[in-house]
């Protein structure tokens, strides 16, 4: 069974990221490539990154009017990323044409709450709604919308699922027990992201800032 742990490859430096994916290749479900390097390097840098031979999920959270989310993701198409992400709160309509523009083989998934959010952060930007409710009203949305699934952290992909059982849930956010959080503030364990209906995890610093990647890769994956 291929692994169900994305690697989060953020950084600007191509030979860097380059040489990250080619560390752990041998066991990673997938890259994660995010703003950071498409800024830095776009179509062209994500093209070196899949020719090594591993899915490629697009991390560009989308947000705008729903013609402009649907013609960036057309620009994309050539891409073919295995995962793409938009922002649910980008609202129905704009979930839908982002879906239908993207390539039949591409799964597009709504972020829903950051993991870098939590209950107040939500109430300084007028979401009256707790994370877990709000995670559970983009969810349904999302689904309304005709998506493959969403972006939550481990802590309502549970209640993600229970609404949407065929759904495809992206967990990040992911930590080892006793790794650092960062500026992460929903974390949970890969093992119990799992157990809870995850079906891949993102996983980044934890593995990309270890001596040797592949084995950091390795140990959390015989968690699983």
């Amino acid at each position: 069974m291929p692994s169900r742990i994305f690697v989060a490859i953020d950084t600007p430096d191509l030979s860097r990221a380059l040489a990250l994916a080619g560390r752990v290749r041998a066991h990673a479900g997938g890259i994660k490539l995010g703003l950071e390097f498409f800024a830095a390097h776009g179509a062209h840098g994500v093209k070196e990154v899949a020719a090594l031979g591993l899915p490629i999920f697009l991390d560009l959270k989308l947000h705008d009017i729903p013609n402009t989310v649907a013609s960036a993701i057309q620009a994309l198409r050539g891409l073919a990323p295995a995962i793409l992400t938009v922002h649910a709160a980008g609202g129905r309509a704009m979930m839908e044409d982002a879906k239908a523009a993207a390539p039949p083989e591409t799964r597009v998934v709504a972020v829903t709450v950051l993991t870098s959010l939590d209950g107040s952060d939500l109430a300084s930007i007028g979401v009256g709604a707790d994370p877990h409710a709000q995670v559970e009203r983009l969810t349904a949305l999302a689904r309304e919308a005709g998506l493959d699934g969403v972006v939550c952290s481990g802590y309502e992909v549970a209640a993600a699922r229970k609404l949407w059982r065929e759904g495809f849930f992206v967990v990040p956010g992911v930590r080892p027990a006793g790794e650092e959080t960062a500026d992460q503030k929903r974390v949970i364990t890969p093992r119990a992201a799992l157990d809870a209906g995850a079906s891949i995890l993102v996983i980044g610093r934890p593995i990309t800032r270890a001596e040797d990647p592949d084995a950091a890769l390795r140990a959390i994956a015989a968690t699983l």
